[in-house]
């Protein structure tokens, strides 16, 4: 009888610390605040050489503002002259313009507590954006649906580094073209409470997308904050087609924050030089953001580029190649001169398989883009195959690699408590530091820790099915996707958006062309 008792009590605090162990916790890390200094590639001489280039190319070559009257007449207020869609603009007017951009924004959640703050020495991380087809272990490489699209907007809630859902992780084809981005922003909105992107596929789908945040968020709020983030590329070289433009000028006048990103291959749709990519590169992010201010003064606005580089022998584009991390560097350098936030970088391959090639090429860009000082990395989790492929498993592979990101940033602690001279002393000459007083008090958090790759033992690592570490993250997304818990949603914003999505979908031709 009298030693039941304590049995018992010792047995029940053995479950609830296995409880504790075992419990689903929903981890989500702040957006990295840089600490460590911004590699700078480019010398005083070399970035006013390209920047005076850059202003040649547009007062003297010009850009393209095709099927948009509007724009035209807006740069002809604004100084610029045109002939036809073409638009000269007078060195020094579009960096005039963008100077009423502002250098950072706050993008708010429905959560607050996942706001993100996009410019000065801040990164944020957001994932794959906008592959047709998906590929796990089970399934092999076949069209996105939107039963994929919502697992990834699941995986990125549950994944810890990731600070933002992200847009069109994959392209649900089957739903019809002209609908699907009412159901994407939906999954978004209520799978998960991170930040995400709108819809710029076309202006009235741009238009829907504010009016659901307006739903979500509240028309006056929606007003007076930014609460989407969104992509729009320039058609490279030089040319800025009206869809675009077109969901750029409604987001600009809904004071939506908007990425003015040149999509360019090297060698393709800009020249094979670093140096003559970056003058065209400029080129187009000093017209796009200065366009936007034209639109709205204030608009924020992220200056981008998507840089590879083109294999001569295939005509594919590469990834992860130096000169894709020189026009990188270099195109922080020239986006900070501007005083504008920067998206570039992100989880880029070529592989078709989450392999070796795929984790080399990712590595190479995701590393340059913490040293390149972008403030917006999109694409940063489940890209393979040139961005054809969303990839379950190197979802969680790269998800789980970005917690190295928030690592390095951190930069070297140089507190009383780092330097360590108590268990220096302490242990002494040929001791060792696995029991002494500092490691003990600081063995949890002294060393980021992945929670997919395998430092196991052989025998153990053999025993347990000698997986690789696809197979891991096969079992990782299978874990995650089970644990996920769905995030509250206020009953009545949940139903208002049902129904603003049963009604556009009521008046809406099928069209999945």
């Amino acid at each position: 009888m009298a030693d039941g008792n304590p049995r018992r009590g010792r047995g029940g605090g053995g479950a609830a610390r296995r409880a504790e162990r075992t419990a689903v916790r929903i981890e989500a890390a702040m957006y990295i605040e840089r600490k460590v200094p911004k590699f700078e590639i480019l010398n005083e001489e070399a970035l006013e050489i390209i920047e005076a280039n850059a202003e040649t190319v547009l007062e003297e070559i010009g850009v393209v503002f095709s099927d948009n009257p509007k724009a035209l007449e807006l740069w002809r207020e604004a100084g610029a002259t045109t002939d036809g869609e073409r638009v000269r603009i007078p060195k020094g007017l579009a960096r005039s313009l963008c100077k009423t951009a502002p250098s950072s924004y706050t993008q708010h959640a429905r959560n607050p507590d996942r706001n993100v703050v996009v410019g000065g020495n801040n990164l944020v991380l957001a994932p794959v954006y906008g592959p047709p087809f998906v590929r796990d272990v089970a399934g092999g490489r076949r069209y996105a649906t939107i039963e994929d699209f919502r697992n990834f907007v699941r995986l990125g809630y549950m994944s810890k580094w990731l600070h933002h859902s992200g847009g069109t992780v994959c392209e649900p084809t089957d739903v019809p073209v002209n609908v699907r981005h009412l159901d994407m922003l939906h999954a978004h909105m209520t799978l998960s409470d991170k930040p995400f992107m709108g819809s710029v596929t076309e202006p009235s789908r741009a238009t829907d997308s504010v009016e659901m945040c307006e739903i979500l968020f509240g028309k006056e709020f929606t007003a007076t904050n930014t609460v989407m983030t969104s992509l729009i590329n320039i058609n490279s070289p030089l040319t800025f087609d009206a869809t675009m433009m077109g969901a750029l000028e409604v987001y600009a006048k809904a004071n939506q924050a908007a990425i003015i990103s040149p999509f360019i291959v090297g060698g393709a749709m800009s020249p094979v030089s670093v140096v003559g990519t970056l003058t065209q590169a400029l080129a187009e992010v000093l017209a796009g953001v200065a366009y936007s201010q034209l639109v709205r003064a204030g608009a924020p606005v992220i200056a981008g580029t998507f840089v590879t580089s083109i294999d001569m022998n295939s005509g594919a584009p590469t990834f992860g190649t130096p000169e894709a991390a020189h026009v990188t560097l270099g195109m922080g350098q020239l986006a900070r001169r501007l005083g504008l936030p920067y998206r570039s970088a992100g989880a880029f391959c070529g592989s078709k398989l989450p392999d070796a090639q795929a984790a080399y090429e990712t590595s190479n860009s995701l590393n340059i883009g913490l040293l390149s000082g972008v403030n917006f990395m999109l694409h940063a989790a489940g890209w393979l195959e040139g961005g054809l492929v969303a990839s379950f498993e190197k979802f969680v592979m790269d998800a789980d690699q970005l917690g190295t990101l928030h690592h390095l940033a951190k930069g070297v602690d140089m507190s009383e408590d780092a330097q360590a001279l108590d268990a220096i002393r302490e242990v002494g000459p040929g001791g060792h530091y696995l029991g002494c007083a500092h490691t003990q008090a600081n063995f949890k958090s002294a060393f980021w820790r992945s929670e997919l790759l395998d430092y196991k033992p052989f025998e153990t690592w053999s025993d347990e099915g000698a997986r690789d570490t696809e197979a891991l993250a096969s079992a990782r997304v299978a874990k995650l996707l089970a644990d996920y818990q769905q995030p509250g949603i206020d009953p009545d914003k949940l139903a208002a958006l049902d129904a603003y999505i049963t009604a556009k979908k009521e008046i809406a031709p099928k069209a999945f062309g």
